[in-house]
């Protein structure tokens, strides 16, 4: 564990004079003398440990990362927690991302608020502000926030405008005996061309960011101002950027992470780093033991939540009122087989594509958040694979600045309508039946909105901005055709 260090004892030296006139006393009282002294010496460090010895004090820390919408293991939660409270302190945290990825919650109205429901309800203390809480957009942000039984902290996050929500930089909680600092911290690899996290950055054009690694020193410290047992960084920062934070940050006791989706406990340049997965499949649990501010011991357990079999009746018939949504199981379309995240992304610029009637498609690899199974294709398959409510927007663009932005952006593609190939340093476009397309032809591209909004400088200004959202699109193309889908042969994708 982390040893700040120890304080050695201050030693007075004996004073030469004083030390002869104790020689000349008779022996009588120089015994006399020194019993005297020792027992105040005894006495005296007595009282001196009495005052500055605690004992150690337990803490139980559950904790979720990255759960995107998923609602179903909220019961397992609350049950496991309500256990651990009869026995011990006990706070419970998201390291963020609570949104996009459920239609349940995604598309519920208001947006995103079974998330804050359930949460409120099982019982959560603490949420660091992840890059996709701000998917829904700063007003539907700040009435979550405001609904939210729990503070919201992010230590490099302005909002510009008083008008919206402000998340805390930390916060202190005290539980038993002992002050817990939480201090919050967001990635801002979104953009290029701009410090912003990685959600739709025409929504987080309200807020201002600051690369947490630049700022976090200014709260060395801040465990001595709050007068706290433990200093915790709230990360969502991703599990490299999570070790670089401790390599470069001693005075922080302990880091739980998220962003990353990864699995860790391990111990980094004396740091405590953990992190449990994504999407509410597992739950963290952080047993400490904490003496005179240090962690003395710490045991990290990651319980599976899709195996754990207690519930709680309350929190598990909200549960299933939320998911009674006939709406979203509705029939659409028959897949024929499985497909692969390659495949899924062939499938959906396809019916990008043809849906918007464009020569050409592009999707984002990180914009497929799941896949097209065999069988029967329902309209929740397709929120899930589509979830971020990005919307569709048609560009008119010559072939020569395709080219620039897929040879230029640094990013890797899925497409329809066309063929891409790379001939020494050149991007090659080719139609469909393989024709060569010359740097002045020019294309209708159908994309959704994400993709124009963090490459903007290769795209127009006049992009025709369309009703209907990327998932949406993809629904009304499998309403309007009658052939299984089969993407299980294609390899479309581009990375320059």
């Amino acid at each position: 564990m982390k040893q700040k260090g120890k304080t050695s004892s201050n030693k007075t030296p004996v004073n030469s004079i004083g030390f002869c006139f104790f020689r000349n006393l008779n022996r009588t009282i120089q015994q006399r003398v020194l019993i005297f002294l020792a027992a105040v010496f005894l006495f005296g460090c007595s009282q001196n440990d009495s005052v500055t010895e605690q004992p150690a004090q337990e803490l139980t820390l559950f904790f979720v990362n990255d759960s995107h919408g998923q609602i179903d293991n909220f019961s397992k939660i609350k049950y496991i927690i309500d256990q651990e409270k009869q026995s011990n302190n006990v706070v419970v945290i998201s390291t963020g991302d609570m949104f996009s990825g459920n239609p349940v919650v995604d598309n519920y109205a208001p947006k995103g608020w079974p998330m804050i429901d359930l949460m409120n309800k099982t019982g959560f203390d603490i949420m660091a502000l992840g890059n996709h809480d701000f998917d829904y957009g700063p007003v539907i942000l700040k009435d979550r926030i405001n609904q939210s039984n729990f503070p919201w902290i992010c230590a490099n996050t302005t909002a510009i405008s008083t008008e919206y929500s402000q998340p805390l930089d930390f916060v202190t909680i005290e539980t038993g005996a002992l002050r817990i600092t939480f201090l919050g911290l967001l990635e801002t690899r979104g953009s290029e061309h701009e410090t912003i996290p990685s959600s739709h950055p025409w929504r987080v054009k309200d807020y201002s960011f600051t690369a947490a690694l630049d700022i976090v020193g200014n709260y060395n410290t801040l465990k001595e101002q709050e007068d706290a047992d433990l200093l915790v960084a709230l990360s969502h920062l991703g599990a490299y950027t999570d070790f670089e934070l401790a390599a470069q940050n001693s005075f922080i006791d302990m880091i739980i992470g998220g962003h990353s989706h990864s699995l860790i406990d391990t111990i980094f340049r004396e740091t405590p780093i953990f992190q449990a997965g994504g999407y509410l499949h597992y739950l963290g649990k952080i047993e400490l033991s904490i003496k005179n501010r240090e962690i003395q011991d710490v045991k990290f357990t990651l319980i599976d939540l899709d195996h754990s079999v207690n519930k709680d009746a309350t929190i598990q018939s909200i549960i299933e009122n939320y998911n009674d949504w006939p709406e979203l199981y509705e029939e659409i379309g028959y897949s024929a087989a499985y497909h692969s995240k390659m495949a899924t992304g062939c499938f959906y610029t396809d019916a990008i594509r043809r849906y918007l009637n464009t020569d050409v498609s592009f999707q984002n690899t990180g914009g497929i958040r799941s896949l097209l199974f065999e069988g029967p294709v329902i309209k929740r398959d397709i929120y899930e694979i589509s979830p971020f409510n990005n919307g569709t927007v048609i560009y008119e663009m010559t072939v020569a600045e395709i080219k620039r932005f897929l040879a230029e952006s640094g990013s890797g593609f899925y497409y329809s309508g066309i063929m891409i190939d790379k001939i020494d340093r050149e991007v090659v476009l080719f139609n469909e039946e393989g024709k060569y397309l010359n740097d002045n032809e020019i294309l209708r591209v159908g994309i959704n909105d994400y993709i124009p909004a963090v490459h903007a400088p290769y795209f127009p200004n006049n992009g025709e901005v369309q009703e209907l959202t990327a998932a949406e699109t993809i629904i009304k193309f499998l309403e309007t055709t009658t052939s299984p889908v089969n993407y299980t042969s294609c390899s479309r994708y581009f990375r320059y």
